[in-house]
């Protein structure tokens, strides 16, 4: 049975995904933002392995995030889920000046990437928003733009695709691969969502410890559980270096790089 450690886990897609895996008999270490939410996390899956706490809104906190899993031991695979939706209606700013909406959809999954021991699979959850989206690197933190919480959305789920494709080239041993879970009706989606909530925390799980075929991949992209076109633009490997280049930048975090 493989080890899991899921990112964003107390509720939601996360929870799901981690109810799931228990249920087939993995182990499952879950992360909350805060003890009250651990506390609630525990009560919901006693059978957890561990919970980790910290807020992903932070950089410190994610460095603190991963040293907390490292010294659990090694892990199969990490679901990077922790995600905030696109109904932000200004720009919020965290303790470092960037964006939330980029420190928890991107930033922390970058940080926690680069200094959480590598497992055999990496999952990033996009979005079908990033179809379309771009990265706007020169804006990254929305300084120079008047804030579009959709937009700041759609395109931190792009860059979620580009860190996955980028990370499926540096690391040739690791399984990475990024997916959308589609739109459905969590305190996230809103309850008009229209897409099946049953099928939306499977792939994750899948991408994680199946050893079918078609999860046995690299630099894909999925929606539930069938290989899907990414928007293309993703696959530019000068985009994707870019975007770990200002992930550095940002968090004083580099990244290994064996390709």
């Amino acid at each position: 049975m493989a080890r899991i450690f899921i990112t964003g886990s107390t509720d939601g897609l996360g929870a799901m995904a981690a109810r799931l895996l228990l249920d087939e008999g993995h182990r499952v270490v879950l992360h909350a933002r805060n003890a009250a939410r651990a506390a609630d996390a525990h009560a919901a899956m006693p059978d957890a392995q561990a919970i980790v706490t910290g807020d992903l809104a932070g950089i410190a906190a994610m460095r603190d995030v991963a040293a907390q899993v490292n010294a659990l031991g090694h892990f199969d695979a990490v679901i990077h889920n922790a995600g905030i939706g696109y109904r932000e209606p200004r720009r919020v700013e965290t303790e470092d000046g960037l964006p939330q909406v980029f420190a928890i959809n991107v930033l922390a999954p970058y940080v926690l990437t680069a200094l959480i021991e590598k497992p055999a699979r990496l999952v990033y959850l996009s979005s079908g928003m990033h179809h379309g989206s771009r990265a706007n690197l020169d804006d990254l933190t929305w300084t120079q733009r008047p804030w579009r919480g959709a937009q700041a959305y759609a395109e931190s789920k792009f860059m979620d695709v580009l860190l996955a494709c980028a990370v499926a080239r540096y690391w040739p041993g690791v399984l990475s691969n990024a997916l959308e879970p589609g739109w459905v009706p969590t305190k996230m989606g809103g309850a008009s969502a229209p897409d099946d909530l049953n099928l939306a925390h499977r792939t994750q799980a899948w991408l994680a410890v199946s050893d079918d075929e078609a999860a046995r991949v690299t630099g894909r992209y999925f929606f539930h559980m069938r290989e899907r076109d990414c928007d293309p633009a993703a696959r530019n490997e000068a985009l994707q270096n870019a975007l770990v280049e200002q992930c550095e930048r940002l968090s004083g975090v580099k990244i290994e790089r064996q390709a």
